[in-house]
């Protein structure tokens, strides 16, 4: 495949991936992601980190975005939903203190009335000291409306996945074969 030429740069802090065929999905994980399939995407730009708390605040003081996750659902999408869960709400990630029925995920994330990407971990949390973290608790709604505001275009899930592999075509991970290189790297839990 000739390689084609980038388009001029639109923004320093984005990144030219070259197009091509690569092997995409994967047959030992999940099963959406089955079956591994070759799929030609061709040459984009993309930003070269995450969006921070700082940029998706820029964003919301120059348009007054409200995100889904700082909006009451509506009544009438969820009949029969018990009124104290229809608040403004996201789903945080509790580590759980012990081994878990991994097939359950409420055994590690948790409904929490007021968190947002304002309050992270809920009310009483904060991004005001993480402003170069990226941003989280953010809807494909929000996504889309940060990209539009920003002129920038959002990849398409191949383009993220090829991006992603850095040129690792075929292997397990975007970092190779090894789930853990050099061994766990997680810290041990306490013992009881």
């Amino acid at each position: 495949m000739q390689p084609v030429e980038p388009d001029p740069q639109p923004r320093p802090d984005m990144v030219w991936v070259p197009g091509g065929t690569f092997l995409m999905g994967s047959d030992h994980h999940y099963p959406e992601e089955a079956p591994a399939h070759q799929v030609r995407v061709d040459g984009f730009w993309i930003d070269r980190h995450p969006v921070t708390n700082a940029e998706f605040a820029r964003f919301v003081r120059k348009t007054g975005h409200v995100t889904v996750a700082e909006r009451a659902p509506n009544p009438a999408d969820y009949p029969g939903a018990r009124p104290e869960l229809l608040v403004p709400a996201s789903t945080v990630f509790q580590r759980p203190g012990r081994p878990v029925d991994l097939s359950n995920h409420y055994n590690w994330w948790s409904y929490v009335p007021g968190a947002d990407w304002r309050h992270p971990q809920g009310p009483g949390s904060s991004v005001r000291k993480k402003p170069d973290h990226p941003v989280v608790h953010v809807a494909w709604a929000d996504v889309q409306a940060y990209a539009a505001w920003a002129g920038k275009e959002l990849p398409t899930e191949a383009e993220w996945e090829l991006g992603a592999r850095g040129g690792l075509d075929g292997a397990e991970y975007a970092w190779g074969d090894e789930l853990t290189p050099g061994g766990p790297q997680l810290p041990e839990e306490p013992r009881a």
